[in-house]
């Protein structure tokens, strides 16, 4: 479970955040609202690095669909969505 803080807390521990950031996420909230969260580097690199995984797997997706012929243009969408309207 992540450990919630308040913002006057995190400031005036923040070297415990950062104690405790390494072991998981700390959120820290203002006026009872979450605002951040505060992750260890090596969490947040295992986050970019899936972010670039989903990315590349959307690109090589795309790549296909152009490839076998799995798009339409605008017009032709467009023309789609106006017959499904007036039927």
């Amino acid at each position: 479970m992540m450990k919630i803080l308040n913002a006057s807390d995190a400031k005036r521990e923040f070297g415990e955040v950062l104690i405790r950031a390494q072991h998981g996420p700390v959120g820290i909230n203002r006026n009872g609202k979450p605002i951040a969260v505060v992750i260890s580097a090596a969490e947040y690199a295992q986050l970019e690095a899936l972010k670039k995984a989903h990315l590349e797997k959307a690109i090589e997706d795309g790549i296909s669909d152009l490839q076998t012929g799995k798009v339409s243009n605008g017009k032709t969408v467009i023309d789609n969505l106006r017959k499904r309207i007036n039927s």
